[in-house]
């Protein structure tokens, strides 16, 4: 699913990371941002069972939660807990592919023909004119079989939640439509160019993508609480349970069609561990940095980079230039905002995203504005 922009949400460890220099904030001595719990609270009474937050201002940090974790139970909703991260997952894709252009591996134009020969090809597709940089940026043209409700039907239809895609399989799926547009002609959003990014990745190491993810991100920056689930419709541990807007638990749901374009599962330290050492320029080299931060400037991209998105929330007669990404998919909305400056920051994750109405065009999230009033709560002094 297209990652959840700010319009839509208006509309409804880190022992190892000083390797790499990145320090884990202090909590908090000052009271959180104003505004903030009540922004919290104000989405709950609104229609998400349950909210969490992680907010930071230079070196204070805030974690606030609101609502209850599973509606079943009644359990509180708890800022520890793990939740499916949906898109925002493809920041972290892109950052090793970025990383494996730095060794030499492979250049972001290259053409895809050249890693995975014959994979992109049919009804007017052609790996051979198609670069990795285009797979990063969206510019690819290639058709995205999870816009169809009919991929969906094991799941919606017939409640096989843990019904299994292979990510080639998508892919060639989507090699049975023509593409969208030329390459680098057009912006549009595609799942299917970052399961072709995730099978870049494997075909240039020989590695599982899920153990180069282990070993350069994971792993340094002590993100003990995220993991990568291939096929397991579950969430285990400690988490949130994701919903529908009619109330029907959606949290058992396999990850498997969204593989490297959506499927990792994270808490909110975690993900603002890797925004912190992403923005903060401590996973990339400068050239490849400057790649990531670079917005798409096709007429009606949203300023989307690799992986990335550059976004402001807006402050009355100001902006405040942020980088953002986001996921919504079955049950979770989550976004992450880190400003241009690196000294605050907001994850947001709410317990709500009805797939079947977003595949419908339809607005997939409760109709309130309070999860954008907490970000002005956050980067609107």
């Amino acid at each position: 699913m297209e990652g959840v922009k700010r319009g839509v949400l208006a509309c409804a460890g880190a022992v190892l990371a000083g390797v790499i220099g990145v320090t884990t904030p202090a909590h908090a001595t000052a009271p959180p941002p104003p505004r903030l719990q009540e922004a919290l609270d104000r989405a709950v009474a609104e229609g998400y069972p349950g909210v969490i937050a992680y907010a930071r201002n230079g070196s204070e940090v805030w974690r606030l939660s609101a609502g209850t974790a599973d509606r079943a139970s009644q359990a509180p909703a708890e800022t520890t807990d793990r939740f499916r991260i949906a898109s925002n997952t493809k920041a972290f894709v892109a950052t090793v592919v970025l990383q494996l252009a730095a060794e030499g591996r492979l250049g972001l134009d290259d053409p895809i023909e050249r890693i995975l020969p014959g994979v992109v090809r049919g009804n007017g597709n052609d790996g051979r004119s198609i670069t990795v940089r285009e797979l990063l940026n969206n510019t690819s043209g290639i058709y995205d079989p999870t816009t169809d409700p009919a991929f969906f039907d094991p799941y919606l239809s017939d409640h096989d939640w843990g019904f299994v895609y292979r990510p080639h399989d998508v892919v060639a799926a989507a090699m049975t439509h023509p593409p969208l547009a030329a390459p680098g002609t057009t912006w549009s959003y595609s799942n299917t160019n970052y399961l072709l990014a995730g099978m870049v990745v494997e075909a240039v190491t020989g590695h599982p993508v899920q153990d180069e993810l282990r070993d350069r991100l994971l792993i340094p920056l002590g993100l003990t609480h995220t993991t990568f689930p291939l096929t397991d419709p579950q969430i285990h541990g400690p988490h949130l349970h994701g919903y529908d807007l009619s109330g029907n638990d959606m949290t058992t749901f396999s990850p498997s069609y969204d593989w490297t374009a959506g499927a990792l599962i994270s808490t909110l330290d975690d993900l603002a561990q890797f925004h912190r050492a992403l923005f903060g320029g401590h996973l990339l080299p400068p050239d490849q940095q400057r790649a990531l931060e670079t917005p798409v400037t096709l007429p009606g991209a949203p300023g989307y980079g690799l992986g990335v998105q550059k976004s402001t929330v807006s402050c009355g007669t100001s902006e405040v230039a942020v980088w953002e990404t986001d996921g919504g998919g079955p049950g979770f909305t989550s976004i992450a905002l880190t400003s241009a400056d690196g000294s605050r920051q907001l994850i947001l994750v709410g317990t709500v995203f009805d797939l079947a109405a977003d595949l419908r065009h339809e607005i997939p999230v409760p109709r309130t504005d309070a999860l954008a009033a907490a970000q002005d709560a956050v980067f609107c002094p």
